[in-house]
């Protein structure tokens, strides 16, 4: 039977280019050696428990878990899912080559890999149902989503999905707290995903209003590559300034970007840009040779779950939540 999984490719979308390019998928976990060479999944265990000793034992016994997983339950034609964080995209993939230990493939730090021919459609987030959403919206790296393959096939064939109840995949370690907030903070992307460019400077705005600035948000049209100017004090004149420029879309903000923000009014003043859809490598190169903050979609994701608290209401008001207290 094919077996559906999905594969996170960690908290770097550099790494999905490589995969596609390579035609593989891979994890780390590096320090366990070649998973191949233990005879059992408790002898694996026992490593990891050596290897990772500033680690919780289940956060070790969970990585071992998926090291085995990956190298030894994936078989040729089981069906590999993966998600682009930048575009809000899943990738579909089928497995052509079983599991090698082989550092060379992509890098000493990912030398676990198995050979994938990657489908060129692409399914958007949006698309998927919201069970479907909350059930790949999880932290673990490897894990079966047999569960929802049918919804995947519908859409790789261009038909829409139908609305179905289903339980968590038996194969997979039960879902902690952890599991619950990284669903939570993923259901937040969505939720800021769907604002409007307009809504979105607001939004950031009223972040950088909970963090104590004055702020000014241009108004609608031309705003000369600034679309808000934050400071301390009511007037202005107390440092740091911070001047803002924030893209809302699925693709990722290019150095001349950067560069315009740079050379923006005022000279001279901190610079903050925002980019839901990412940023590219040469826009990441310029913004460190300059001092230029960036935040992607998961970093504002973090910093509104920080402060949002402290928003004004009429903020609030963009992304209505409610505090839910997580038993430790």
């Amino acid at each position: 039977m094919v077996k559906w999984w999905m594969v996170r490719a960690g908290d770097s979308n550099e790494l999905i280019p490589v995969w596609l390019d390579k035609e593989v998928v891979s994890i780390g976990w590096s320090k366990l050696g070649n998973p191949l060479s233990y005879q059992t999944r408790e002898r694996l265990i026992e490593k990891a428990h050596a290897v990772f000793t500033n680690e919780k034992p289940g956060t070790r016994i969970q990585w071992a878990s998926q090291v085995w997983k990956f190298s030894r339950e994936i078989q040729k034609e089981d069906k590999i899912i993966t998600y682009s964080k930048e575009t809000r995209e899943y990738l579909v993939g089928t497995v052509t080559k079983p599991f090698s230990h082989n550092p060379a493939i992509i890098s000493d730090y990912y030398p676990n890999v198995i050979g994938v021919q990657w489908d060129q459609k692409r399914i958007s987030r949006d698309e998927l149902s919201q069970g479907a959403k909350n059930t790949l919206g999880g932290i673990s790296t490897v894990f079966r989503v047999d569960s929802w393959a049918q919804e995947f096939e519908r859409l790789m064939q261009g038909q829409g999905i139908t609305t179905t109840t289903t339980t968590q995949d038996d194969n997979d370690d039960s879902a902690d707290n952890e599991e619950f907030i990284q669903q939570a903070m993923t259901m937040l992307e969505d939720a800021i995903d769907k604002l409007d460019a307009w809504q979105m400077q607001d939004l950031v705005g009223g972040l950088l209003e909970a963090m104590g600035y004055q702020v000014r948000i241009s108004p609608k049209g031309p705003d000369g590559g600034v679309d808000i100017i934050a400071h301390r004090d009511a007037f202005g004149f107390e440092k740091p300034i911070i001047k803002v420029q924030v893209k809302h879309r699925k693709t990722a903000a290019g150095s001349p970007e950067i560069q315009q923000l740079l050379g923006a009014n005022p000279i001279g003043a901190c610079s903050l840009f925002v980019s839901t859809g990412g940023f590219t490598p040469s826009a990441k190169s310029v913004a460190q040779q300059n001092g230029v903050k960036m935040l992607d979609l998961t970093e504002l994701v973090e910093l509104v779950s920080e402060w949002y608290e402290k928003m004004a209401i009429e903020r609030k008001a963009l992304l209505p939540l409610r505090k839910i207290y997580v038993p430790v």
